[in-house]
């Protein structure tokens, strides 16, 4: 092995947001201090990709999961995730790399299943407070295992350390960025529903906004994550009601947007809560009820318990409870300024540098 190179770090992660934005923080903070980054992700995770520092290299692996698919389909995801294996494994063998870390989903299998046969030294993170079925299954085979919810239901003999979940740099920059309380003029209320805006959102908002009272109503300017198949009738929901809103599938500037709002309504995935609580923003959550072990119930309890947000389960979800608790908190300013303080004594801005001091021990001393 060549000792003039960098050290390697091989990050791991499943094909959604909330396992590659922290992946993405890890990797911009590793890259800064010199260390070769390298992304190990399917299909779907390869498009985000785009946002990770332009010198991480992205290993793309066949995807296999045995929760979407027929019979056939899920007979052939052992053989699959067996040829991800092998090909990890001499990958790893060619430029090993120093430390392997893993955020979850079945794309992390190949490249922590390889470190654990070439004695790589290796971590997870697990974003959220109900583990997923991967980290679950790797958890006592790691030699560091850190958690972005507290508590997070381990399981016996796994230690945890408690890192919070990292944040990318554009929403460490507006930590704490200061919060403009509800009044008479023009309001920002930002609505993110997961990566591709959540269909019980888009069924309830716009009627929600729509029956607040008009002095209220006439200040609101709404920005609304939408899946584009319901974007045209949320579009006219909006323009029936009178309403200023502005609809996309995705928000790439979500950051600035959050930094600028007076009330966020969100699904409760472990990325929105760890950016509403670095920013610093009143919040009603709504968790998606199907999440494996009603993980995002679990993710929203550090913010409902220290009165930073208001929790709404989806079963209980209705126009009438969700315009009334949007009533409340843009009616009562003192409150809002109450919560936004809150959210922000749950934040932890400094995450990535945890996790950073983490990776750094497991790798050793630098030759």
């Amino acid at each position: 092995m060549d000792h003039a190179k960098p050290p390697l770090l091989l990050i791991a992660a499943g094909g959604t947001g909330g396992h590659m934005f922290p992946a993405q923080a890890l990797a911009e903070a590793m890259v800064r201090r010199g260390w070769r980054v390298k992304l190990s992700t399917d299909a779907r995770g390869a498009r985000y990709a785009g946002a990770f520092p332009a010198q991480v290299p992205v290993e793309q692996v066949a995807s296999a999961t045995f929760a979407r698919g027929g019979v056939l389909a899920k007979l052939a995801v052992p053989f699959r995730l067996a040829g991800g294996m092998v090909s990890a494994l001499a990958r790893n063998l060619f430029d090993r790399p120093a430390v392997v870390v893993g955020f979850g989903g079945y794309p992390t299998i190949p490249a922590l299943a390889s470190a654990l046969v070439l004695g790589v030294p290796r971590a997870i993170h697990e974003q959220n407070g109900v583990m997923g079925k991967v980290n679950r299954v790797f958890a006592r085979r790691v030699h560091a295992f850190a958690c972005g919810t507290w508590p997070t239901d381990l399981p016996p003999g796994v230690q945890g350390t408690h890192t919070g979940n990292p944040v990318r740099a554009a929403v460490v920059e507006r930590a704490g960025a200061p919060y403009i309380p509800p009044g008479d003029y023009p309001m920002s209320v930002l609505v993110i529903g997961g990566s591709q805006g959540a269909r019980i959102l888009s069924d309830l908002v716009p009627a929600a906004f729509a029956a607040l009272p008009e002095p209220l109503r006439r200040h609101l300017r709404i920005a609304h994550q939408a899946r584009p198949e319901d974007a045209d009738r949320v579009t006219e929901a909006y323009e029936r009601a009178g309403i200023e809103a502005e609809i996309a599938p995705f928000f790439a500037d979500v950051p600035r947007r959050l930094a600028e709002c007076q009330l966020v309504i969100s699904r409760s995935g472990a990325s929105s809560v760890a950016d509403i609580s670095v920013i610093g923003r009143p919040a009603i959550l709504i968790p998606f009820a199907a999440a494996t072990g009603d993980h995002q119930t679990a993710n929203a309890r550090g913010l409902t318990d220290a009165g930073a947000a208001i929790l709404i389960p989806e079963a209980a979800a209705s126009v009438a409870t969700l315009s009334s608790q949007i009533a409340l908190v843009l009616d009562n300013p003192e409150g809002a300024v109450q919560m936004a303080r809150a959210a922000l004594a749950e934040g932890i801005p400094d995450a990535t540098a945890r996790l950073v001091t983490i990776v750094e021990k497991l790798a050793g001393p630098r030759p």
